[in-house]
């Protein structure tokens, strides 16, 4: 395993694998921080280099965190497909890339591969890619999932429904959702992040919300994002959940910080093919994004980049009907501006996509950075040309609980008109009954008005 280079006279030595990963990382406040980025751009092309020509093996055989000291390591390399693994192991990091974006190798192809992949071995590849190599590779491949709806097929685009409430209110909550759902957002999910993370708090916004779906005969998922353990009490003392949600990162040494295991996830999935009000089999929605590790002290050195792609090794395993991305909400420490933001997003889409997941993504800024919402608009807009499942769905793009920026449903209703995609079929063919939305997926007049779920 060569970790040596010369480039422009001179010679760059890297100390480890996780050297490498780091410095061949495009721009990253969250790796400035650690003090392990490339310190100019000769030190990240030589690095780029270097990594093109280890082997899928080598990525494999040295994780960046041991496998005997990390779950998540333990959990991303059990869950190769050993003939898939043998078969392409000894290709290159390069070879990788170029198989990838052989205009020959296809969607099923991808997808057939994905178990021969750690979260290394995609981060790896992703970092040796361009923009435009990153929406290539992931528009090719398809990821379909089924809770009580089925997302991600071809020629569609879904929305989590997230009217948040400053109080918890269900009134204030249900009037956010009236109009996200006569936009047509809320197909992949209506999900309400609580302020209060208790189980009668989740309870009291489930119920609600299940009496309104139940009301009006609509189509899709009810989920309350306070901690797993909260939802699962909730679920089994009758909260009307479709799924259960939690937040994973890419070692076991954040998911401790988390408060949360392999065993709890197996915990919550068990809570909701018991009790939830889905048949399945997709019954997890996890939340991941780049810098969680760094931002809670956990790194142990490794970048926020290839930390974010184990997560995605590690979320693989549980099969979830959603993974949602939000690379950006958590501020200039992690991702410093609307450039960071917008590479950030494109390569966590593509690592999730290859690695076999559902991805949804939050192109997201928080108040305190120097992100702007051409960023925002620009990195959904790429996204959306890439492939990605679903976005938020958020009244007026301004979340007033978790004072952030996402996409509006406005944003939602121009997406699918610009790339010519339709909700999730089942909640198709509810809009067209509810005279929202045409046949071709257009909306109608009605649209926007929310008074209509009153009347």
């Amino acid at each position: 395993m060569k970790l040596k280079t010369k480039l422009n006279g001179e010679i760059f030595q890297f100390r480890n694998i996780n050297d490498v990963l780091a410095k061949a990382n495009e721009p990253k406040s969250g790796d400035r921080l650690q003090g392990i980025a490339a310190s100019n751009e000769t030190e990240r092309v030589a690095a780029k280099i270097v990594l093109a020509n280890l082997t899928i093996e080598d990525l494999v055989e040295n994780p960046t965190i041991p496998y005997e000291k990390d779950e998540v390591t333990r959990v991303n390399i059990d869950g190769l497909n050993q003939p898939v693994y043998k078969k392409m192991k000894s290709m290159s990091i390069g070879e990788l890339r170029e198989w990838i974006l052989d205009y020959h190798t296809t969607g099923d192809d991808l997808t057939r591969a994905s178990r021969a992949f750690t979260g290394e071995v995609v981060a790896a590849v992703a970092k040796i890619m361009g923009s435009m190599d990153l929406v290539y590779g992931a528009s090719k491949i398809n990821r379909i999932t089924r809770c009580n709806t089925e997302i991600g097929q071809p020629g569609t685009l879904s929305y989590r429904c997230q009217a948040n409430s400053t109080t918890d209110n269900p009134e204030t909550i249900l009037l956010g959702v009236m109009e996200g759902i006569s936009y047509g957002s809320g197909d992949a999910c209506l999900g309400i992040n609580p302020v209060e993370d208790n189980v009668d708090s989740t309870r009291r916004i489930a119920d609600a919300l299940y009496e309104f779906i139940c009301k009006n005969d609509i189509p899709t998922q009810i989920t309350v994002l306070s901690h797993i353990t909260t939802q699962i009490d909730a679920i089994k003392k009758g909260a009307p959940l479709s799924m259960i949600f939690q937040s994973i990162a890419g070692n076991q040494l954040t998911n401790d910080n988390f408060g949360v295991n392999k065993e709890l996830l197996h915990e919550g999935y068990k809570a909701a093919y018991e009790h939830g009000i889905s048949s399945g089999p997709n019954l997890l929605y996890f939340e991941t994004g780049q810098g969680s590790e760094v931002s809670v002290g956990c790194d142990c050195g490794v970048d926020e980049m290839t930390l974010e792609a184990r997560t995605y090794g590690f979320a693989r395993y549980f099969n979830p009907f959603m993974v949602n991305n939000v690379s950006g909400f958590i501020g200039p420490e992690t991702i410093f501006d609307g450039k960071e933001m917008i590479r950030a997003n494109l390569e966590d889409h593509f690592m999730g996509k290859l690695i076999g997941l559902p991805m949804g993504m939050a192109p997201c800024f928080t108040n305190h950075t120097s992100i702007t919402m051409d960023d925002q608009q620009m990195a959904t807009m790429l996204l959306a040309m890439a492939g990605a499942n679903y976005y938020m769905g958020v009244p007026v793009g301004d979340d007033v609980m978790l004072a952030y920026q996402d996409t509006s449903f406005h944003d939602d209703a121009a997406l699918r008109d610009m790339t010519n995609r339709k909700p999730a079929p089942e909640f198709h063919q509810w809009m067209i009954k509810k005279g929202l939305m045409d046949e071709n997926g257009r909306l109608t007049d009605l649209a926007g008005d929310g008074s209509i779920f009153l009347k």
